[in-house]
């Protein structure tokens, strides 16, 4: 299945496939290791009550990031993906870097190589996303080639610090991989 073929399914259905897949921006290249998936029908989606300006992204073509700002100090980015009609995105929690390591290490300080992209915030960092990039299409995704992908042991479970569908399994991530994020769960009110 092509990339393109990919971005218009559910993206629980495509999360899983792009484990291993090489994102290139910023002059960074990483190697995804951990992803989550994020639908229509989902409360714990941005888009889950509708369309608004900061979400607006996520409802338009597939293939976009959808970047937004949290806890008033990171971005985050989701790759935008969902069948036509629907909102739908994939969160970039965790990646390898594979090329431009310098590039990482001057944006994310004084990092362990392991830890330059290990959650959705130093990914980010690491590959300089800022809000300026919401809705940008300017960037390369690669997916591991079948043979390489098939070897890949994926793990799947609930999403990190959610509170609502926190018993969806739409976490994926390469099983034993040193770059995923360790889980922690939402913390309850």
């Amino acid at each position: 299945m092509s990339l393109a073929e990919l971005l218009i399914q559910r993206p629980e259905v495509t999360a899983p496939r792009l484990l291993g897949a090489r994102l290139s921006l910023g002059g960074v290249t990483v190697r995804l290791t951990e992803l989550e998936a994020y639908a229509a029908d989902d409360p714990g989606s941005h888009a889950f009550r509708g369309e608004t300006n900061r979400n607006r992204v996520m409802f338009g073509p597939p293939g976009r990031l959808y970047v937004y700002f949290t806890y008033g100090m990171h971005h985050c980015a989701n790759l935008v993906c969902h069948p036509e009609g629907e909102p739908g995105g994939i969160l970039l929690r965790a990646g390898e870097v594979i090329e431009g390591i310098e590039i990482a290490q001057e944006r994310r300080g004084a990092a362990r190589d392991v830890d330059l992209a290990r959650g959705p915030a130093r990914l980010g960092s690491a590959l300089g996303i800022d809000l300026t990039m919401n809705g940008t299409s300017d960037f390369e995704v690669e997916l591991a080639p079948d043979e390489t992908w098939s070897r890949i042991e994926v793990a799947t479970g609930p999403r990190v610090g959610l509170r609502l569908a926190p018993e969806r399994p739409w976490r994926f991530w390469v099983a034993g991989d040193p770059t995923v994020s360790r889980y922690r769960p939402a913390k309850k009110l």
